[in-house]
C-alpha cells in the first residue's frame, strides 16, 4: 500500500520516508529499530562516566546554535540543565537537528558521555521532547532516521503499518506447527512495539527465519541442479602436474594443499563440469593451488581466465602467473588499459593468441570474447556476485569454474551462498612460516612502537601503517591516511613514506605499490585497499588504527599482509581505551591466528548484516535490518528449507514469491 494512505503522512513526509529508501508500507514495517529505550532507567547525568551510554533528561538553557568548521561541516550545540548540574549536548554535520531544538523545553537524550577538560557533553544523541516520550510507557523502539522525520512520526506509522500489513508466513503450515514458530504478525508487532526484551528476541529470531527461508529458497529455484556433463576434456596426465609443481615452486606443498590439488585433478577429470569454491585462510597457498589448475587447462591446449576484485591484485596476479607460465602467452586487462591496448587484447583472446588472461570486471564486459575458454578462476570471490560469476561462466562451453575466498566465511553462510558449489577448505599454513606477533597498543606507547618501527625498516624490513577512512570524521577521533601520512613525514624523517587509497587513480595506485614492493618507498600509509591478496614478502610490521572501527575478520585479513615469509612480523593494534567491549574484542585477535574461529566469533558479534555489508548486498539485508538474532535461526530456516524441497508439496506457490528475491540476490557479495 501507498505510504500516503497512513494517516499523519503527506507528500513531505513520504519523500522523507522515501530517502530512507522506504517506498510502500511493506518496506516499513522491514524498518527495524535499531534499538530500544528503557523509560524505566532514567539516569543522572552528574554520575556518568566517560563513554558511557546513558538515556537521560535536561532541560535547554541556551539559544542552539550551529557553528561551522573546516569547511561546510557543523557543530549544532545546546548547554543544558538537569537539577542544578549543566552539560552540553552537541551533534556533529547534523545540521537538520537544529530546527527540533527550542530553548527553555526539557528533551530525552539517549547518547555517549564525553568528559573532557572538566566538562559533561552527551555526543550525537537521539532526542525527543520529554512531554511526548513520558506519556509514552514501556520499551520504546528508536529508528534510524535523518531529515524531516522523528522517533514519533515514524513509531505511529510503523504500527499502522504493521495492522494494514498483517505479514504472513510462506513457510506451509504444517511446518511452521512441527517448528513451533511464532505467528509472523505477532513477531512484526513485538519488533515495532515490544511488550518486553525477551520478547524483541524471540520475534527477531522469528523473523530471520522468514527471510532466511526465503532466500534459501530462492537460491535454490536460481541455482537448480548445477550439474553439467563435461564438455572439455583435459590431456594432462597426474605425472605431467606433479612435475610442474615440483618444477614451478621452490617449496614442499602442504597436506591441506596436496588435498586439494587432487580434488581439483579429480573433479577436472571427471565426466561432470567443476564447481569448486577454495577457502583457506591467509597465508595457506590457496594462489599455488590455483596455478594447478591453470595449468591443467592451458597444458592441454584451452584458455583461462582469472577474475580479481582490484586492479592492484589484477596485477600481482598477472606477474605471478606470467612467472609461472614462462611457455604461455598471458595477457592483464584492467580499466587502466587504453582503448588501444584493450582492442588488441581482445582481439587476440577471440583469436586463441592469449592463452591465460587476468583482469578485474572488465573481464565481464560483453566484447570479451574467448575462442576456447574451459577455466574460470574468480580470486578473493567473496568480493564478487553471484550474476558476475556467473557472467564470466557464460564465455565459456560449459567451464570449470573454481572460485576462491582468503576471508574465511562462517559455515552458516557458505551453507547458503556457496550451497551449488563443492568445498575445499585448506586448513594448514607453510611450516615455514613464523607466527605473526599482535599487540594492543595504548597511545602512551605511540613513541616506542614508533621507534620500534625504525629498526625493523633499517633491517631491510617494510611496514604498513592501515586507517579506516581518508578522511578524518567529524567527530576527529579518527585520523585520516593524509593527516597520519604527514605525521610521520615529521616523525620519521629518515624513513621513505608512500601513501595509497581509494581516490587515487589505478595508475598511481600501482606506482605506489612497485615502490614499496621494489623500490625506495619503506613504509606505506594506507587505507584498506590492501585488504586482500597484497603480497610483500620482507613486510614485516602492520599498524591498524582506531582498530576497534573494524570487524574482527578484516582485522585478521589486514594482519595477513605481513608474515608472508620466513621474517619474523608484528602486528600493532592502536587503541585509545584500556578496557571495555572494545578490547575484549581486540583480543580476539591477539590471542587466535584461525582465521576461521575468529570469523565465526565476528559473525556472532556483528550478525548477518555488517558480515555481507549492507551497501553491496542489495534489499535482503536492508529486510533485516538492524535485527538481533541468533545464528541458529539461519540453520532452522535452512533445515525447514531442505525439508519443504523434499516433500515436493506446493512449490509452485512458493516459487514465484521466492524468486521475487534474485534481483536483489543477484550481486550479494560478503564483507
Amino acid at each position: 500500500m501507498e505510504l500516503t494512505k497512513i494517516k499523519g503522512i503527506n507528500e513531505k513526509r513520504q519523500e522523507a520516508f522515501n530517502s530512507l529508501s522506504i517506498f510502500d508500507t511493506h518496506d516499513l514495517i522491514k524498518f527495524f529499530p535499531r534499538k530500544y529505550l528503557d523509560l524505566r532507567e532514567k539516569q543522572s547525568l552528574k554520575y556518568a562516566y566517560h563513554n558511557d551510554i546513558v538515556l537521560t533528561s535536561g532541560q535547554i538553557v541556551s539559544v542552539p546554535v550551529n557553528r561551522f568548521y573546516r569547511g561546510n561541516r557543523g557543530i549544532v550545540k545546546v548547554v543544558c540543565e538537569q537539577d542544578g548540574f549543566i552539560f552540553s549536548v552537541v551533534w556533529f554535520n547534523q545540521p537538520y537537528v537544529l530546527s527540533k531544538l527550542k530553548q527553555g523545553e526539557e528533551y530525552l537524550f539517549y547518547g555517549r558521555v564525553s568528559n573532557k577538560d572538566l566538562t559533561t557533553t552527551i555526543v550525537n544523541p537521539s532526542f525527543e521532547l520529554c512531554d511526548k516520550v513520558f506519556r509514552l510507557k514501556g520499551i520504546v523502539p528508536q529508528y534510524s532516521l535523518k531529515g524531516a522525520l522523528t522517533q514519533k512520526i515514524v513509531r505511529d506509522s510503523v504500527k499502522l503499518a504493521v495492522d494494514i500489513e498483517r505479514p504472513k508466513s510462506i513457510i506451509p503450515f504444517n511446518l511452521q506447527k512441527k517448528y513451533e514458530l511464532q505467528d509472523l504478525f505477532e513477531a512484526y508487532r513485538q519488533v515495532h512495539n515490544p511488550d518486553d526484551f525477551n520478547n524483541i528476541k524471540k520475534a527477531s529470531d522469528r523473523i530471520a527465519i522468514e527471510e532466511y527461508f526465503a532466500l534459501i529458497s530462492a537460491f535454490k529455484f536460481i541455482k537448480g541442479d548445477k550439474t553439467q556433463v563435461r564438455v572439455n576434456n583435459y590431456s594432462c596426465s597426474s605425472k605431467e602436474l606433479l612435475d610442474f609443481i615440483v618444477k614451478r615452486f621452490p617449496f614442499s606443498f602442504t597436506e591441506g594443499q596436496r588435498k586439494a590439488v587432487n580434488e581439483i585433478y579429480a573433479d577436472m577429470t571427471g565426466t561432470n563440469v567443476m564447481n569448486r569454491l577454495l577457502e583457506g585462510d591467509v597465508g595457506s597457498g590457496k594462489t599455488a593451488v590455483s596455478l594447478c589448475a591453470v595449468f591443467i587447462a592451458v597444458k592441454s591446449g584451452y584458455q583461462v581466465c582469472m577474475l580479481s576484485p582490484t586492479e592492484v591484485l589484477a596485477r600481482q596476479n598477472f606477474i605471478a602467473i606470467k612467472k609461472a607460465f614462462p611457455d604461455y602467452n598471458v595477457d592483464l586487462l584492467t580499466g587502466s588499459n587504453t582503448a588501444k591496448e584493450k582492442k588488441e587484447i581482445k582481439d587476440a583472446v577471440q583469436k586463441g593468441y592469449i592463452n591465460i588472461l587476468v583482469g578485474t570486471h572488465a573481464l565481464l564486459e560483453d566484447d570479451v570474447v574467448f575462442k576456447n575458454l574451459s577455466l574460470c578462476v574468480c580470486d578473493e570471490q567473496q568480493r564478487f556476485g553471484v550474476a558476475q560469476r556467473s557472467s564470466l561462466m557464460n564465455k565459456g562451453i560449459a567451464p570449470d569454474v573454481l572460485v576462491m575466498s582468503a576471508t574465511p566465511i562462517p559455515r552458516t553462510l557458505s551453507l547458503i551462498f556457496y550451497g551449488d558449489l563443492d568445498i575445499t577448505v585448506i586448513s594448514d599454513k607453510p611450516k615455514e612460516r613464523i607466527p605473526i606477533d599482535t599487540f594492543i597498543v595504548p597511545k602512551i606507547k605511540y613513541g616506542d612502537m614508533l621507534h620500534f618501527i625504525g629498526n625493523e625498516i633499517k633491517s631491510g624490513n617494510k611496514a604498513y601503517f592501515v586507517c579506516p577512512k581518508i578522511e578524518e570524521d567529524e567527530e576527529g577521533t579518527i585520523i585520516s591516511v593524509t593527516e597520519l601520512y604527514n605525521e610521520l613525514k615529521q616523525k620519521m624523517p629518515s624513513v621513505s613514506i608512500g601513501l595509497l587509497h581509494g581516490k587515487m587513480k589505478d595508475k598511481e595506485k600501482n606506482a605506489v605499490m612497485d615502490e614499496f614492493k621494489n623500490g625506495s618507498v619503506d613504509l606505506l600509509v594506507s587505507t584498506t585497499v590492501i585488504e586482500v591478496g597484497v603480497d610483500v614478502p620482507n613486510a614485516s610490521v602492520i599498524v591498524i588504527y582506531n582498530a576497534e572501527r573494524f570487524g574482527l575478520s578484516q582485522l585478521h585479513q589486514l594482519r595477513g599482509r605481513v608474515g608472508r615469509s620466513d621474517i619474523k612480523s608484528y602486528c600493532f593494534l592502536m587503541n585509545e581505551k584500556t578496557e571495555g567491549p572494545a578490547i575484549e574484542r581486540l583480543k580476539v585477535i591477539k590471542d587466535n591466528a584461525d582465521g576461521f574461529k575468529i570469523s565465526e566469533y565476528d559473525y556472532k558479534m556483528r550478525g548477518a548484516g555488517d558480515f555481507m555489508g549492507s551497501h553491496q548486498s542489495g534489499k535482503f539485508m536492508k529486510d533485516l535490518g538492524f535485527l538481533n538474532y541468533d545464528t541458529a535461526s539461519i540453520f532452522l530456516a535452512k533445515k525447514i528449507s531442505d525439508e519443504f524441497f523434499e516433500l515436493g508439496q506446493n512449490l509452485d506457490e512458493i516459487r514465484e514469491i521466492a524468486i521475487k528475491k534474485y534481483n536483489s540476490l543477484k550481486d550479494i557479495t560478503l564483507n
